[in-house]
């Protein structure tokens, strides 16, 4: 399929990437276990339960503190990360974890198209079509932890940076719904790391 198609050969990922994901993945389990736990905490009414509650808090706080120290060290220790991260997180409203992931997820970045890079990330509209009927568009597959990562950075995005504030306030305006104005916004941001990426220099505001 691959010869016909004539589909481009990409790199496999290294032992490092491997194991970087390897502790995102586990980072994210830890998120759902915090998630669950601060969920029992309100309807526990055992002290025991409470206190055993608030002990599997603390260790997956200590836990969480140890991964991403980890993952810090393990990018630090890769220039070419370095570099990379130190791009992503100079965008407004991508935090290292969130820049982590991209990295992490998405090795791909900087070396995509603007359209592909929306599509592996699962943020461009795709259309339900059979014969001459079109219905609406709808995001569907990609890489789902990449947009969950982007999803507070979008949110922060939408209220503090000016470009994409606007671009929020114009879709609102013309009648979309929250989330969907909320999605154009994440594939603004993926885009725009994968632009920043490509010509290797940071986020720099627009001049007047």
């Amino acid at each position: 399929m691959g010869a016909v198609l004539e589909l481009p050969p990409r790199p496999t990922a290294d032992d490092k990437l491997n194991a970087l994901k390897e502790l995102r993945v586990a980072r994210e389990a830890l998120i759902k276990d915090r998630t669950a736990a601060l969920n029992r905490a309100k309807q526990l009414t055992i002290a025991l339960l409470k206190r055993q509650n608030a002990d599997r808090l603390k260790q997956i706080a200590r836990q969480l503190a140890q991964i991403d120290a980890e993952i810090s060290q393990g990018i630090e220790a890769e220039p070419v990360l370095k570099a990379r991260l130190d791009i992503l997180v100079s965008i407004p409203g991508i935090s290292i974890i969130t820049a982590a992931t991209l990295l992490i997820d998405m090795p791909e970045l900087g070396s995509l198209e603007q359209a592909q890079a929306a599509c592996l990330a699962g943020l461009a509209p795709i259309a339900r079509q059979s014969g001459s009927w079109t219905g609406r568009a709808f995001i569907r597959g990609g890489r789902s932890s990449v947009r969950r990562a982007l999803f507070m950075p979008a949110l922060v995005a939408a209220r503090f940076n000016p470009d994409l504030k606007a671009k929020y306030q114009h879709l609102i305006a013309a009648g979309k719904p929250a989330k969907v104005a909320l999605t154009a916004i994440m594939r603004k941001l993926v885009v725009l790391a994968n632009a920043l990426l490509k010509a290797g220099r940071t986020w720099a505001p627009k001049t007047p």
